[in-house]
């Protein structure tokens, strides 16, 4: 909901948010972030980030798509499309991202927990 004190905004103002502004704050405050943290980590402004969750005019370019998907942790096709993807797919897609970047020691252990949990 709209607040007077929001950056971007005007008393009085209700702006309409676009499916894409519903699912990045959606996806945003699950993941237990601020404006601010999602702001830094995509390297805009709150302003600029209030504006994508708040306005149906907001027309982010596929590379700022990108950094807020990372950001928060989903693919670009789920922000867009919202059905096309489930959000468990989404967090599947983090965590192999996440785990192409560990190195090879963190690699085999996590690999040796989830072989002792396969044992179950």
């Amino acid at each position: 909901m709209y607040r007077d004190n929001e950056p971007g905004g005007q008393t009085g103002e209700h702006p309409v948010p676009t499916p894409l502004g519903e699912r990045v704050r959606e996806l945003r405050l699950k993941r237990g972030l601020t404006l601010e943290a999602l702001a830094e980590r995509v390297g805009s402004s709150k302003s600029y980030m209030w504006e994508i969750e708040n306005k149906d005019v907001a027309r982010p370019s596929a590379e700022k798509l990108a950094l807020i998907a990372t950001a928060i942790d989903t693919t670009v096709e789920y922000l867009l499309a919202g059905d096309g993807e489930k959000e468990e797919d989404a967090e599947d897609i983090a965590f192999f991202r996440k785990y192409k970047k560990m190195d090879a020691p963190s690699k085999e252990r996590l690999r040796r927990i989830l072989d002792a949990l396969d044992d179950d």
